[in-house]
């Protein structure tokens, strides 16, 4: 395994680390002109909202389909095909001329980009083991961090001289870009003699035997709960930040911005902390960082207070969320080096999946009312919190060291 990181690591690198801005990117990047896509197709907030859910549950869906048959037919054909139909399906979103229609673009939008999203973590896993697999999933969660920083500016940037539909535009150029990257330098790294064989029941027998193990099944909820939170924010915090805080897009990409940034930073700080001290000690300091956040959310709504709270809270479980990820990802992938896809599929479907009920849920008070909000963060920081107890039913003391 060494002599295969240092012949493929740095380059394959670079291709992993723009696989892994496909949610970021498509989720964010409209953001700053949700309000204007509202009022433009005549829609509701709510509805408006689950042109984020169809994205959401695109790509939780696409992962379960995509993770499998990279096990079984290696990684780079799936992903070719993946790309291409997320530009292609970018282009469509632009054209859509009514909500309904968007909806549908939007999920279909989410299952292509699920494949790169899979592949990243499961690639990822092929070259990678040890310390060096918890640094790579801390240099994910960074990238994904530096994307959501990217893509609400530059969305902001592009809502002063485009509308929404340039801005999906925009979404299908970036998926060609990627596409070419990946042409030029994605090699395969799943062997012909590695993949899995067999069909359907194969598969199912796989996904029984990592729903079997507790502790994959606490780090995927851990997950899904955490990353409830953070599309929580995604579908709520233009409506609150924009329209009950007065900010204008381009205000609120740089109040993203900055939360954005504190995903980032802590998120490479986790990989790191994972690596020297230990996995569930770093898992549960973000945890309670999460906690902490949420339920400053919900006082800033009950409580009216002003923007610098508001702005506080998201910072807090951002970053915590972002200190769960890398510990969480790899308590989950690296004891199924051989069905790395299936198991990376399952981790996406829970963060995608929950992510996506939890969205529109953020919009049921109206576009004024930030309570659900901190309602919906505050419960899915509990239910995270909860799911740490099948995480420590088996022990280690350091990374790879069980008592």
């Amino acid at each position: 395994m060494p002599a295969r990181e240092q012949a493929v690591g740095r380059s394959l690198a670079v291709v992993l680390g723009l696989l892994t801005i496909f949610g970021p990117i498509s989720m964010d990047l409209y953001l700053p002109v949700l309000p204007a896509l509202t009022a433009e197709l005549q829609s509701t907030t709510s509805v408006a909202q689950l042109t984020v859910t169809a994205c959401l549950l695109g790509l939780a869906i696409g992962q379960v389909i995509a993770g499998p048959l990279s096990d079984r037919f290696g990684r780079r054909t799936p992903l070719l095909i993946g790309v291409s139909a997320y530009a292609l399906t970018s282009a469509l979103c632009a054209v859509s001329p009514s909500i309904e229609t968007l909806i549908i673009a939007r999920f279909v939008q989410g299952l292509a980009g699920a494949v790169g999203i899979v592949i990243a973590q499961a690639a990822g896993r092929d070259v990678y083991s040890g310390g060096k697999l918890l640094r790579y999933y801390g240099r994910l969660t960074v990238l994904g961090g530096l994307a959501a920083i990217i893509g609400p500016v530059v969305g902001g940037q592009l809502a002063t001289v485009t509308d929404w539909r340039g801005v999906f535009l925009f979404l299908a150029a970036v998926g060609i870009a990627i596409l070419v990257a990946s042409l030029v330098i994605f090699h395969e790294t799943l062997p012909a003699n590695k993949r899995v064989t067999g069909g359907f029941s194969h598969t199912l027998n796989d996904f029984r035997r990592l729903l079997a193990d507790r502790v994959f099944v606490g780090a995927v909820l851990i997950t899904g709960f955490t990353y409830s939170a953070i599309f929580a924010y995604l579908s709520g915090a233009t409506y609150i930040l924009q329209g009950m805080y007065g900010l204008s897009p381009q205000g609120y990409s740089l109040a993203f911005g900055l939360n954005s940034l504190g995903f980032m930073v802590f998120g490479f700080i986790a990989g790191r902390l994972s690596e020297r001290w230990s996995e569930r000690g770093t898992l549960t300091a973000g945890l309670i960082m999460t906690a902490a956040g949420a339920l400053g959310l919900l006082a800033t709504a009950l409580l009216h207070l002003p923007l610098i709270a508001i702005v506080l809270s998201l910072f807090t479980m951002v970053s915590g969320v972002a200190v769960t990820s890398p510990p969480a990802t790899s308590l989950a992938l690296k004891d199924y080096p051989d069905i790395a896809g299936t198991a990376s599929s399952l981790l996406g479907l829970a963060r995608f999946a929950f992510g996506g009920i939890a969205a529109p849920l953020v919009g049921i008070g109206g576009a004024n009312d930030a309570v659900p909000f901190g309602i919906v963060a505050s419960v899915c920081a509990a239910a995270a919190a909860l799911s740490l107890g099948p995480v420590n039913g088996r022990r280690e003391d350091r990374y790879g060291a069980p008592d």
